[in-house]
């Protein structure tokens, strides 16, 4: 079985040789880049599974490297878990803006790394039942190719992204609490909390154009999708 490849972006050899190490005792295979250019030629030519990426790299630093990882359509799928030694709410949130999939503070413990790993590789599969095709208005959502189309035009998501609008699609008319969407896309407790979820619908709606109105918000509580009247 071909291991699952994880590139770590820091500028720290120290952080770098004990992630590197935590992450091979779990049969993972590993490559580093020390900073953000090298970080994005490695992506490129390699196309791991995963990136951990330092928020504070010198040069563009994580946050803008996380942002044009995520609009380049060859790399928007690959999940991305930050990591800084920040922890203030406000850097948690910029990460989960740029698209970060998780995000770990420094100091952390070698478990917690390995686990957080495991979770989000175990999450990248979108939650759509093979051969399904789901169409509402203009959006049409096929589950077998990953794809979805607003008035026949292709349109890239995120598989997080994806995973939303298949929920909202299937459970058309009903209200999805953010805790549901939580449990059952991200599968465990967030670090950030349920304010990701209202950033991966604000990044949904961005996409879905003049589609995106029929994602309703139920104050305090979620979303719903609605038909057009």
């Amino acid at each position: 079985m071909t291991k699952q490849k994880i590139l770590v972006v820091d500028d720290e050899p120290d952080l770098v040789e004990l992630v590197k190490d935590v992450l091979e005792r779990n049969d993972y295979l590993v490559i580093s880049a020390a900073n953000a250019d090298l970080g994005i030629k490695k992506v490129r030519e390699s196309r791991p599974d995963l990136i951990i990426l330092d928020l504070n790299l010198p040069g563009i630093g994580g946050i803008e490297l996380c942002r044009i990882l995520k609009r380049e359509r060859k790399t928007s799928g690959i999940p991305i878990i930050m990591l800084t030694v920040k922890s203030a709410e406000t850097d948690k949130v910029a990460g989960l803006e740029a698209g970060a999939d998780d995000y770990i503070t420094k100091p952390f413990s070698t478990a917690e790394l390995a686990a957080r790993v495991k979770a989000v590789l175990r999450r990248i599969l979108y939650v759509g039942e093979q051969g399904e095709v789901l169409v509402s208005g203009d959006i049409k959502l096929d589950s077998t190719e990953h794809i979805v189309y607003v008035k026949d035009k292709q349109i890239d998501l995120t598989p997080k992204e994806f995973n939303l609008l298949y929920l909202l699609m299937k459970k058309k008319g009903k209200v999805l609490s953010r805790t549901f969407l939580m449990e059952t896309i991200w599968g465990y407790e967030y670090i950030g909390g349920t304010r990701t979820v209202d950033v991966h619908v604000r990044h949904l709606r961005e996409k879905l154009g003049k589609e995106a109105k029929r994602i309703e918000t139920v104050e305090s509580v979620g979303y719903k999708l609605v038909e057009e009247e």
